[in-house]
């Protein structure tokens, strides 16, 4: 997303925009970063679901995620996609969890990390079907996948794009869309509530925050550019070979979505009682 964006803002403003990564700590460390950094405009920060994870998953934060931020956009969603090992047998939603039943603990689940969206949703998915899947928590969604690829793990949370080609060739089996609608990339997968498991609702998004301070007519004139970019053709296209859709809300509309986030993942960490460590 951020060198999708990254490429047209540099094409509109005829200056380089450049894409820093700063992994680590569930995006604590870039988060952090930016949330220090000098409010004129020249800092962005892009977020994803994980921003409204963490000021509950952690006990402590070096920043705060509504009071240290002004939030920009909602630059798009994506769904995520409930996939299992082939040799796992089932085909629907209520399958899995009939099997799940029948062997506790002895289905385990990868994800891309302790405190991941993925994590979470499957965290809710054991706690809504009343079943006990293991968890691997990985550096990643790349080794995760290739580790249920290879069957060492059974079942996964995961977006399309990382997938596709091994579902296309038999080699992992879609069994839900974790959304409220089908995805339109694979329409034949029927959602969560269709396939056995009504409620269990859970997409990734991106978003865009600036450190909090940043005049309002800096923040207003990228708001602008970037919804600008968000609806041109060509990056809407490459959106599209992600499963991804653009969104591009208002700053006041970004604020109140981040604040039901950070609530909704709360009240998932408590139902099910995960912890950072």
């Amino acid at each position: 997303m951020a060198r999708v964006l990254a490429q047209k803002l540099t094409e509109g403003w005829s200056r380089q925009v450049v894409v820093e990564n700063r992994p680590g700590a569930n995006q604590i460390i870039a988060t952090e970063l930016v949330a220090k950094s000098k409010p004129d405009g020249y800092t962005v920060l892009i977020v994803n679901p994980a921003y409204t994870i963490n000021p509950t998953f952690y006990r402590k934060l070096p920043y705060d995620a509504l009071s240290d931020f002004d939030p920009v956009a909602l630059l798009a969603q994506y769904p995520f996609l409930l996939v299992v090992h082939p040799s796992v047998p089932a085909r629907l939603v209520k399958e899995l969890i009939a099997v799940a039943r029948a062997r506790p603990g002895d289905l385990s689940y990868a994800s891309s990390g302790n405190g991941s969206t993925p994590h979470l949703g499957m965290e809710l998915f054991n706690s809504m079907a009343s079943v006990r899947m293991v968890h691997v928590p990985y550096k990643g969604a790349g080794p995760a996948s290739a580790d249920l690829v290879a069957g060492h793990v059974q079942v996964m949370l995961i977006n399309l794009s990382p997938v596709r080609a091994m579902i296309k060739a038999g080699r992992l089996r879609a069994l839900a869309v974790a959304g409220s609608a089908r995805s339109r990339a694979l329409p034949d997968v029927p959602t969560a509530s269709e396939s056995g498991l009504p409620g269990f609702n859970l997409f990734g998004w991106y978003g865009m925050v600036l450190p909090a301070g940043t005049p309002r007519t800096v923040r207003g004139k990228l708001h602008a550019d970037v919804i600008k970019a968000l609806r041109t053709d060509e990056v809407r296209e490459r959106l599209s070979v992600e499963n991804t859709e653009p969104v591009g809300n208002t700053p006041e509309e970004f604020t109140d979505f981040l604040r039901k986030e950070i609530a909704t993942f709360a009240a998932v960490i408590r139902r099910t009682g995960v912890k950072a460590d």
